[in-house]
């Protein structure tokens, strides 16, 4: 089988990116004879990686790279789309394989397809998600497009699921879960390892931290977590720290930095609160190591791979129930109703405070996050398009 394979999001530095190059990496280290060919950008295909003999690049000239024309602000050229669709035109293809809806383009009529729909939370916070009623109303009619143009769908939880069948129409039988997990290089690291990371971050000896990766965007809640961190702070003489681990910059998508910088200066915590920056995953683990815990806690998350990564090295968690964590890591930290800043603040409080409790909920969450894997993720991501193409 000849499997066709939009590669445009491989230099993505968010989660749709992650999953795009682990994923990626697995299927085709999967033991099988099926060819891949994979179709690329001027971004993504310098830093594409995966050679083989039974694989195939193709890079297609676009005015514009396909991770930054689909932002919360801008919409992709039709030039640019009728370009991808020729190029998978006119290579021999049994099925095709979008590991986002992020970066979808109109297939050719007779080319089986799945496309990966990570979650709903456009559909569900539009005014969290869209800057504007164009952006939505662009985003609407690529995802409705690509649900009819696809034999299968895949996403990546059973939580997502539930949600993605009734609320964008699509046949429940037409839905094939896959999995994710922690890359290799979250695992916990050693003691001196951990108080170097700490020490680049402006941290003592003494300090103890929570860290939050992701994205600055509305539904990710962080105000709501810099109110709770406050609230730690202004009842402990000795405060934890905070560290907000991710792009500020460079996001394309819909950002509420500006809002969050402005509701520390409020709450007085800038002392505590650390913007880092991207950081590599070697140090992020080390930093997620001596974490208090890992803090995630968004109006949803179809997944929630930044709470796993953390808890593979060993950190418990303090995450959304509007996902499928409170599940894949069941007993393994603090769950909490999007929107308690009463909840987050007890649940920081109580990690903060006992060490032994959060050593117990951190080596649960570790086994937790170790039973998830991407090579299974890969095997059901398989499966899905051998179902689309037969």
């Amino acid at each position: 089988m000849r499997i066709g394979v939009d590669a445009t999001c491989w230099a993505n530095a968010r989660g749709y990116g992650r999953f795009t190059r682990e994923l990626l990496q697995h299927l085709v280290e999967l033991p099988s004879d099926h060819q891949f060919v994979f179709f690329l950008d001027g971004a993504s295909d310098p830093v594409f990686h995966l050679n083989g003999p039974r694989t195939r690049r193709h890079r297609v000239r676009l005015s514009e790279a396909p991770t930054q024309a689909a932002s919360a602000e801008g919409y992709r050229s039709p030039l640019d789309l009728l370009r991808m669709t020729r190029a998978v035109a006119r290579e021999p293809l049994d099925v095709f394989f979008f590991p986002s809806v992020y970066t979808y383009f109109p297939l050719p009529l007779d080319l089986p397809a799945v496309t990966t729909i990570h979650d709903t939370i456009a559909e569900r916070f539009p005014e969290l998600t869209f800057a504007t009623r164009r952006a939505q109303a662009f985003w609407n009619a690529k995802v409705r497009l690509a649900v009819r143009q696809s034999q299968r769908v895949l996403t990546v939880s059973d939580f997502s699921r539930r949600d993605l069948a009734p609320r964008l129409g699509i046949d429940p039988g037409r839905i094939d879960v896959t999995e994710e997990g922690a890359a290799a290089a979250y695992a916990p690291g050693a003691p001196e390892a951990v108080a170097a990371a700490a020490a680049r971050q402006g941290l003592g000896p003494d300090d103890r931290w929570f860290t939050y990766v992701g994205g600055f965007n509305p539904h990710k809640n962080v105000e709501d977590l810099v109110r709770a961190h406050a609230a730690v702070c202004r009842a402990t003489p000795r405060p934890p720290h905070l560290l907000l681990v991710g792009t500020v910059d460079a996001d394309v998508f819909h950002g509420s930095v500006g809002s969050i910088r402005e509701t520390i200066a409020r709450e007085g915590t800038g002392a505590w609160v650390h913007w880092t920056g991207f950081l590599p995953d070697e140090e992020l683990a080390l930093l997620h190591t001596g974490a208090c815990a890992v803090v995630l806690p968004s109006a949803c998350e179809g997944f929630g791979l930044p709470a796993v990564e953390g808890a593979a090295c060993g950190a418990p968690v303090i995450a959304t129930t509007e996902s499928p964590l409170p599940e894949l890591l069941e007993g393994g930290g603090r769950f909490v109703t999007p929107g308690d800043v009463a909840g987050l603040t007890r649940a920081l409080a109580d990690l903060a405070s006992d060490p032994a409790r959060r050593d117990a909920l951190g080596r649960v969450a570790r086994a937790r996050a170790n039973a998830l894997s991407w090579r299974r993720g890969a095997e059901q991501a398989l499966a899905s398009l051998e179902r689309a193409a037969s």
